[in-house]
């Protein structure tokens, strides 16, 4: 789907710069590439200085080292445009309706990417350059702050999130349960077999990188290593509701509540760990709750725990925990702008998750075991909030394959 919508996209005037933004590894690249099998492109991965840009349709006569072997600055990114330029004149020259894309991936490695983008960008609308951009990062932070300070306006966001069941059923025949220890990252599911091999690529060829370079090289922490203490527990928790206060305790140097809620969302900027708030109406009261930790992908709480597949689904507790997590983080990647994912507990009583909207509200309770179990959550959360539909997933209720398969939406809008 997200396939066609940048090829509908690229049918247009190009009236804004795309943005293809995620998380490391969910395809940002390869979707741009497929996207563009058929059309003119002049394609430079930023952070590989040797590879020449991929031009199909265009004779390639230039000697890309002009660009490619340069240091990736201001300098570097005007060079690069203007051979964009030089080859989409040539390609429309000779194919007057088909389209061309100057793409850049990574665009995050070049520093103050966004203000020359903006010069760049401005001049090809006042030239009437019909040139589509597309800029790709993995950096959701610095993605957001150049964005922010030089873009307004200028762009249009597609953002791609960890891979669903459905998908990577289909590219992977990952079975329901495989899905759920090993998670949603393409890349690792080729070493699912050697459960040693994948344990080390999540953590060093994913979890490392996205916590070293997305977010400690594009944002200020003064504890790095607190930072990966509170990812580390967190991911080990989650599923599970704790108190910043707490999690003081478990911590070393960990400073106070409000520094560790930065750090938390932090990484839920990078992808990776969330702290889900307790439904209040009131948003102050929501900001002030303790969290409830869930990971953006289940891979991530299993390569944090020394558990392997096969004993993970043997402990009934923590295979509970794996569900939930994966419920969770369905509904986290899946989730619109204006849509909230919240939990909610009064002792004795809790809800895994509500999700709302402006005009809906759905509180869901989530079953892993044999027997649906009682629903007293859900039982007293509905007779505070009349207008909420319950929903259970799992045992005895909607299948979890079923649940999967729809987006967040798709469960507020159900009557």
């Amino acid at each position: 789907m997200q396939v066609q919508t940048l090829l509908n996209r690229l049918k247009e005037q190009p009236h804004f710069i795309t943005i293809v933004a995620g998380p490391r590894q969910v395809g940002k690249t390869t979707l741009v590439r497929q996207a563009l099998e058929t059309s003119g492109n002049y394609f430079i991965a930023v952070d590989q200085p040797d590879t020449p840009g991929l031009r199909p349709n265009v004779a390639a006569t230039e000697d890309v080292s002009e660009v490619d072997g340069a240091p990736r600055d201001a300098a570097w990114l005007i060079r690069a445009w203007q051979r964009a330029r030089q080859h989409f004149r040539a390609f429309t020259l000779k194919n007057p309706e088909q389209p061309f894309a100057f793409v850049l991936d990574e665009i995050q490695k070049i520093p103050r990417w966004s203000n020359t983008v903006k010069g760049l960008w401005d001049a090809d609308r006042a030239q009437g350059l019909a040139m589509h951009v597309i800029l790709l990062g993995s950096s959701p932070l610095l993605m957001q702050k150049g964005l922010t300070e030089s873009l307004t306006g200028r762009y249009e966001l597609m953002r791609l999130s960890h891979w669903s069941y459905a998908e990577m059923h289909q590219a992977f025949d990952f079975t329901l349960d495989e899905y759920i220890y090993f998670g949603g990252y393409p890349g690792s599911a080729s070493l699912i077999r050697d459960e040693h091999r994948w344990r080390n690529y999540v953590v060093a060829s994913l979890v490392q990188p996205s916590i070293d370079t997305d977010i400690l090289q594009m944002a200020r922490v003064d504890k790095p290593a607190l930072l990966k203490q509170l990812f580390e527990l967190g991911a080990s928790y989650s599923g599970q509701i704790l108190a910043l206060g707490k999690v003081k305790g478990q911590l070393q140097d960990a400073g106070n509540e409000t520094t560790l809620a930065g750090y938390l969302g932090l990484l839920d900027s990078a992808g990776l760990l969330t702290g889900l708030h307790k439904y209040h109406v009131g948003a102050a009261r929501r900001r002030a709750s303790a969290p409830k930790f869930n990971v953006l992908n289940t891979a991530l709480m299993s390569s944090a725990t020394p558990y392997t597949f096969d004993q993970a689904k043997v402990d009934r507790s923590y295979w509970g925990r794996l569900v939930e997590s994966t419920v969770g983080a369905h509904l986290c990647n899946t989730a619109a702008p204006q849509e909230d994912v919240s939990y909610w507990r009064e002792s004795p009583y809790e809800v895994d998750f509500v999700i709302s909207n402006a005009a809906r509200l759905t509180a869901i309770e989530v079953k892993a075991g044999n027997l649906a179990g009682k629903l007293s959550g859900l039982s007293a959360f509905t007779k505070q909030h009349q207008a909420c539909r319950p929903l259970l997933v799992g045992t005895g209720g909607v299948g979890l394959t079923e649940f999967l398969s729809y987006p967040l939406a798709h469960w507020l809008d159900l009557d």
